[in-house]
């Protein structure tokens, strides 16, 4: 079924299902209750505070880096409330590593919400869970259905790839229409009985057999499976983006004071926002020594008479999802301390307690060496 109308689809077999989309759905059951042994701890949770924080920390994470901080979360913040009353600088520290921070300030003003105008009490509406900050279609279906058994599929890569595999589906799933048609075939199938069962379930096969490189021979359904039968496995699902990298230059300055070190929050709606980090200086391209100086005494009136000692640390590079990010750090011993707005002195030891970008972080944990 390539391009199919789905809509006209369901219309031909309302309310029940065509023989093969029924099969597939009461096959995954089974194989769900007999051979899916995936464990996460978050699985068969009714706590919707527990599901939403899971689904938040997973957005954009791999399972396997996502279970540290989850139980992390847990730890020090066993209930919304707890989370929504902590300092935000607190909550930036234990997120520090995960990335597209986006989501951690979404996390902190969704806690504040629930906390302080729902009384901690979560929305068991699929509408009203979509309204909250952070929460988009596959996380309210997430919770609507774990803690509520409510009949929403939920529609992330595992679930668009198992099914643009199973119906030979080549919409590509990047684009409105694809997004459209797969959330209509999810619903299709979604076991009514048992909403929170169905989507663990074809989240795990998904994760555990039909992969990026299936596990073909494990699938209970490949002689049913069109791209199995057609040989497609690897052609399935279809992208139609191709995102340009945006290459970016970061030369970092590390001014160092006696026992001090210069920092300030990102305050700009840019990546990191929120985040601590040292004197940067962004470029188009490598910038020379020579030029960087010049930099600093025209952006922030740090002369050569400033200086004691300028050297080169360390260069590096950060791939982000659309971002090729170029560091280079230098470490500026002054002699004298410069006035710098927005910007504040901490002592070394203290830099551990501020929330820095992955990079800056583990420079930082390696005492700035």
């Amino acid at each position: 079924m390539k391009n199919g109308n789905l809509e006209i689809l369901i219309m031909e077999h309302p309310p029940d299902l065509k023989e093969k989309e029924l099969k597939f759905t009461k096959g995954l059951i089974k194989w769900h209750q007999t051979k899916n042994n995936r464990t996460m701890p978050w699985k068969g949770e009714k706590d919707p505070y527990k599901i939403w924080l899971s689904e938040i920390i997973l957005q954009q994470t791999r399972v396997e880096q996502g279970l540290r901080y989850y139980h992390r979360f847990i730890e020090a913040f066993p209930t919304i409330h707890h989370l929504a009353n902590a300092p935000e600088q607190q909550v930036f520290k234990l997120w520090e590593g995960l990335g597209y921070y986006a989501r951690c300030k979404n996390l902190i003003a969704t806690s504040k919400y629930i906390s302080q105008k729902l009384e901690g009490i979560f929305p068991n509406e699929y509408e009203t869970l979509l309204a909250l900050k952070g929460v988009g279609p596959y996380t309210a279906a997430a919770i609507a259905s774990f803690a509520f058994q409510l009949p929403y599929a939920v529609v992330d890569g595992n679930v668009f790839r198992v099914l643009a595999r199973i119906f030979d589906v080549e919409l590509p799933m990047d684009t409105a229409e694809g997004k459209n048609y797969f959330t209509l075939l999810a619903n299709t199938l979604l076991y009514k009985k048992s909403p929170s069962e169905y989507n663990q379930a074809i989240m795990d096969f998904g994760a555990t057999i039909c992969k990026p490189q299936p596990e073909c021979v494990q699938c209970f359904f490949k002689k049913h499976c069109l791209a199995y039968s057609l040989h497609k496995q690897l052609a399935l699902p279809v992208k139609a983006k191709k995102v340009a990298l945006k290459k970016r230059w970061f030369h970092y300055i590390i001014l160092n004071y006696g026992e001090k070190y210069a920092i300030n929050q990102r305050t700009d709606r840019d990546i990191w926002q929120n985040l601590f980090e040292f004197l940067l200086i962004e470029a188009d391209n490598n910038m020379a020594e020579a030029k960087l100086t010049l930099q600093l005494e025209k952006s922030y009136g740090i002369s050569k008479e400033f200086i004691t000692l300028f050297t080169l640390l360390n260069q590096t590079t950060q791939r982000l999802s659309h971002q090729l990010i170029y560091f280079s750090f230098y470490v500026i011993q002054l002699k004298k301390k410069p006035t710098i707005d927005s910007f504040i002195w901490v002592n070394k030891k203290e830099l551990a307690k501020f929330a820095f970008p992955q990079t800056l972080s583990q420079l930082v944990e390696k005492g700035l060496s």
